[in-house]
């Protein structure tokens, strides 16, 4: 399939330094820049095959093109004439919005679809990115909004080919606090490597599927040249462990761990009795409700895990079968070899 354009759309956007070179013979690619992003934007670049468009609600300041050939555009996610005039001639958008604001991110994601359709777009992938289940996380809600829409949309005929890129959990973050790559955010994880420590829902039998951010960001430049039909389920695995075998490879990693339980009835009733949580860091989490956001995340997230929303299908491994994963031993063989 010759995919001329690729646009991916984010809340935050800012300018970045990439290692990647611009394309030699480029066709049209969008993108944003917010953490994982930026991993998909160096990933496409990486190939030569498509030109990397930003589209921002912020001001561009400077060159509208930078330094690596990637292009800048504010829009107006509200206006949608103007989005499909946009997006006219483009093959693939790519979507990564944040849920600052649940009507907002619900409506500008609906009107990014609509224009697609209208643009004559082929591919479009929603803000997905984690998990096969979204329901336990209430911040993540709006994904299964925009999940019934595309259903909705593409009823009795498929007027819009898209994907649900699922990797699961990043095997990046159990690497915290050592990022890799540099400029992806790193906090505190549930198996706590640094620190020898984990907390995990009983038994610990519960599935989840960890894959490294690059081996995900590096599915989806492969996929933009995928000549097949996108799958709707777009699951992908680097492995597949339980929390149980997750915690015993840190221990052959690290030495030891020191292990919590937390049992369903607790997470029912919301209360976490550990001697520990992870923090939560990011940057739309005001200083003053750290505690409280991270204790109540905590507890969704624990839930989450329990529920197996974060084991995910193999679909794009068998569509990909020359692809090689890494594998969360390697990479967290890779971070930890010889650190105290």
């Amino acid at each position: 399939m010759d995919l001329r354009s690729i646009k991916l759309f984010g809340g935050r956007l800012r300018k970045y330094k990439s290692p990647s070179t611009a394309p030699a013979q480029p066709r049209d690619s969008r993108v944003s820049t917010a953490d994982v992003a930026r991993v998909v934007i160096d990933k496409i670049l990486a190939k030569k095959q498509h030109e990397v468009t930003v589209l921002t609600r912020q001001p561009v300041l400077g060159p509208t093109v930078d330094e690596h050939g990637v292009r800048w555009l504010q829009v107006d996610y509200s206006d949608k004439p103007s989005l499909a005039k946009i997006l006219r001639g483009i093959d693939v958008v790519l979507c990564f919005f944040l849920d600052l604001d649940y009507v907002s991110v619900v409506r500008n994601s609906k009107n990014l679809i609509d224009a697609s359709i209208q643009a004559g777009v082929k591919r479009f992938a929603p803000s997905e990115w984690g998990s096969r289940v979204n329901r336990s996380l209430p911040h993540n809600a709006f994904k299964d909004e925009i999940r019934e829409y595309l259903e909705d949309t593409n009823s009795g005929r498929m007027r819009l080919e898209y994907t649900i890129f699922q990797p699961g959990l990043f095997v990046n973050y159990f690497g915290y606090p050592h990022a890799s790559p540099k400029h992806f955010p790193m906090s505190q994880p549930f198996v706590d490597l640094e620190h020898r420590r984990a907390i995990m829902v009983e038994d610990g039998n519960a599935s989840i599927t960890l894959t490294t951010v690059q081996d995900m960001g590096a599915v989806v430049a492969e996929a933009l040249d995928y000549e097949g039909v996108w799958p709707v389920d777009g699951g992908m695995r680097g492995t597949q462990v339980t929390v149980a075998e997750m915690v015993e490879m840190s221990r052959r990693l690290r030495g030891c761990m020191k292990v919590e339980t937390v049992s369903l009835d607790d997470l029912r009733a919301g209360q976490l009795k550990t001697s520990w949580r992870p923090d939560i860091s990011h940057p739309t989490v005001p200083k003053e409700l750290k505690d409280t956001i991270s204790e109540r995340m905590f507890l969704f997230f624990l839930n989450s895990v329990a529920h197996g929303c974060w084991n995910v299908s193999d679909t794009w491994n068998k569509l990909l079968p020359h692809y090689h994963f890494t594998t969360a031993e390697e990479y967290l063989s890779s971070i930890w070899a010889g650190k105290p």
